[in-house]
């Protein structure tokens, strides 16, 4: 009856959180069993976690590099880069996306952020608007994948894993999904006959080259003096970021900066320095930073705004976290999870057999439900199913995110296909069939990742072993 319920609200159009809390609370008043207000008790006890703390801070780091012209500076990074291979400007839009990945943690940041740029740029080169929205919508996918990650962050909560080891789970599949994406522009590249976007210039390229190095070098020489000379770990620290304000001065870098939030975040989860939620702070004050004293692109007027922003979106991914919370406990109560995890294995035992079963429900649900709407109802069905095939979370997590990142770009819910068909101009059918080869990278990409979970768990198992 609670499942009825729930889908004749859907039906009815009423937004998936309220069908959520309604259906729950109209259950229980015909059943007579459990008093009414246990309803409010559940969804305040289910926002009433320290990790989720994780998520407002998160929600601000993203918008506060979001305007902050952090974008532009990405995109020149990106350009110098590899602007110069042939469809250079779908590389840039590529590499991009994975930079900014790294700062907003959310694939319609991604896609209303570098996509307005990256978009009017490739068709002022040429380039047609359907191509331009389909590279833009498969890599605003990296967005939440690689960390940080909000998507990751409610997992975490909701199936009791850890976020840093799923911030960890992404690095790799996400540069594996960006090198797949950039196959496939390359691919076109070659089929239509397209050249590069601009001239090859050794010293911007060698600048983006001493970039890339810098951020490379700067965690593995934080790691060697702090185990193998044993120096304070926050003296450390202070110090190698004097350093690098300092290069970075000298040198007029474009992106250093910006890029090394997710190289902060991780190391300073993976040696102890905080927890996630502390990290996202960390990654507000570091964007503060970057706004207001170093790049001075911010103004007052502008945080006000940004703050607003945050509180709406805040409120908006609470809400729904706070309705799921007594729906999946009714869910649990009447019964409903046990009947469909005795379904599952009644069928099958094997867990490559269930992960192919999860995919084919799980992107059927992202093209209905928001992410977070889904994660929050799906993580009481399934990971009760994959704890009993000895399915690794942390890999399931990623997958589950993946899929429901691939549902964002499908009608009739698709979030980052609306967005980018109010940027590019084009119709939601024009948008949708531009995204379709696209398809291609993203599935296989997520059937590999399913199948081979090694590429998943090996840098989360290297570090928390």
């Amino acid at each position: 009856m609670l499942k009825v319920l729930f889908l004749l609200l859907m039906a009815g159009g009423v937004p998936v959180a309220i069908a959520m809390a309604g259906a729950s609370l109209i259950y229980i008043l015909i059943s007579g069993n459990v008093p009414a207000f246990v309803v409010v008790h559940r969804m305040v006890s289910g926002v009433d976690s320290f990790p989720l703390l994780a998520v407002p801070f998160f929600i601000l780091a993203g918008n506060l590099m979001n305007n902050a012209g952090i974008t532009n500076r990405i995109y020149a990074f990106a350009l110098a880069l590899v602007g110069w291979f042939k469809g250079g400007l779908g590389h840039v839009n590529v590499v991009g996306s994975v930079v900014f990945a790294g700062m907003s943690g959310t694939a319609i940041a991604d896609a209303a952020g570098l996509g307005t740029i990256e978009i009017k740029a490739m068709k002022d080169h040429g380039y047609s608007g359907e191509f331009a929205v389909g590279v833009t919508a498969a890599s605003a996918t990296l967005g939440p994948i690689i960390p940080p990650s909000l998507p990751f962050v409610i997992y975490g909560m909701m199936a009791n894993v850890s976020v840093g080891a799923l911030f960890l789970a992404g690095i790799l599949p996400g540069i594996i999904m960006a090198l797949l994406m950039m196959l496939t522009v390359a691919y076109f590249a070659h089929r239509n006959g397209w050249g590069s976007d601009i001239r090859f210039d050794k010293g911007r390229f060698a600048k983006a080259i001493l970039e890339s190095l810098v951020v490379a070098a700067w965690p593995s020489c934080i790691w060697f003096f702090i185990t193998k000379l044993g120096t304070q770990p926050q003296l450390t620290v202070a110090i190698a970021l004097v350093v690098l304000f300092a290069i970075d001065r000298i040198f007029r870098f474009q992106a250093v900066l910006p890029i090394m939030t997710p190289v902060l975040l991780i190391g300073g989860m993976t040696t102890g320095l905080f927890t996630p939620t502390e990290g996202a702070i960390a990654a507000c004050v570091w964007a503060l930073v970057l706004g207001f004293l170093w790049y001075r692109s911010l103004t007052l007027r502008a945080l006000l705004k940004i703050c607003v922003d945050t509180v709406e979106t805040t409120s908006t991914v609470l809400f729904i976290v706070a309705a799921a919370s007594i729906f999946g406990w009714m869910l649990t109560a009447t019964g409903v999870t046990a009947a469909i995890s005795g379904w599952v294995l009644g069928f099958t035992r094997e867990p490559w057999v269930f992960l192919l079963m999860a995919n084919l429900l799980m992107l059927f649900v992202g093209c209905f439900l928001e992410p977070t709407a889904a994660i929050t109802i799906l993580v009481p069905i399934l990971v009760p199913i994959c704890q009993q095939l000895g399915i690794d979370l942390v890999h399931f997590g990623l997958i589950m995110v993946l899929n429901l990142m691939i549902g964002l770009l499908h009608p009739p819910m698709g979030m980052v296909l609306f967005v980018l068909a109010r940027v590019a101009q084009l119709s939601v059918e024009r948008t949708t069939m531009a995204i379709l080869p696209w398809l291609i990278p993203l599935l296989f990409s997520l059937a590999v990742l399913t199948y081979v979970p090694h590429l998943v768990l090996w840098l989360p198992r290297l570090v928390y072993s």
